[in-house]
């Protein structure tokens, strides 16, 4: 296994060097998260890329994303809506959410994102009683036990043709064992069986690898 994880990162370190050119502030972020102690588990290039160019082609410019960090997807959302568009990013940590702000102030996208501490389903919720105008995209990548409980807040927030994404959702492997007693495995277990029976909702889902390990991610549709 790990002879094919230098080599997952090799392939990944070769389309990143051939497709996605990653700009001054994207790199900067990546390393204001690392100085700042902060968990190395944002998406890699390439997906960032992947994310970016998902919003571009279902023409978004409303983004919901759970789960900020240190902002790294979050700047590519926000070059994807451009100068028009606009990203809401949920961040229950605050440590996370004042290195993402820097971030974001170093980019020069500050005023398109909405950064919004606090736990996630609360603050979904506060958006939907709120009458939140619905997003045209949403990125699910915050704590894995609670996917089914994002991923029904997103759909109070979304309109047919909403793209909804989550991440991780493949876990090595484990999202095949049904005995699993990890929490995030069960997460992703339920997630999946939502996407796949939500009467609102066409799904599938992918298995990835890279230098992010072996894992994948799902992605829905919003239908009338």
């Amino acid at each position: 296994m790990a002879d094919l994880r230098r080599d997952w990162t090799r392939v990944d370190e070769y389309l990143v060097t051939e497709l996605v050119a990653e700009d001054a502030t994207l790199l900067a972020a990546r390393e204001a998260g690392r100085a700042a102690g902060l968990p190395a588990i944002e998406v890699a290039p390439n997906q960032g890329r992947l994310l970016a160019l998902l919003c571009r082609m279902v023409g978004a410019r409303r983004v919901l994303e759970f789960g900020t960090l240190a902002g790294y997807s979050t700047l590519w959302f926000a070059d994807a809506v451009g100068p028009d568009g606009h990203v809401t990013t949920l961040e229950i940590d605050p440590r996370h959410a004042e290195v993402a702000r820097q971030n974001f102030a170093r980019a020069g996208v500050a005023d398109r994102v909405r950064l919004v501490e606090g736990p996630a389903a609360g603050s979904a919720q506060a958006l939907v009683d709120a009458g939140e105008e619905p997003f045209d995209l949403v990125f699910v990548d915050a704590d894995k036990p609670s996917n089914s409980t994002y991923v029904e807040a997103a759909l109070a927030l979304s309109h047919p043709g909403t793209v909804i994404v989550v991440d991780n959702v493949v876990r090595a492997g484990g999202v095949a064992d049904a005995d699993s007693t990890d929490e995030r495995v069960q997460g992703s277990r339920a997630v999946l069986h939502l996407l796949g029976t939500h009467p609102r909702l066409d799904a599938t889902a992918l298995q990835t690898v890279g230098a992010k390990g072996w894992d994948g991610f799902a992605l829905a549709l919003v239908r009338d």
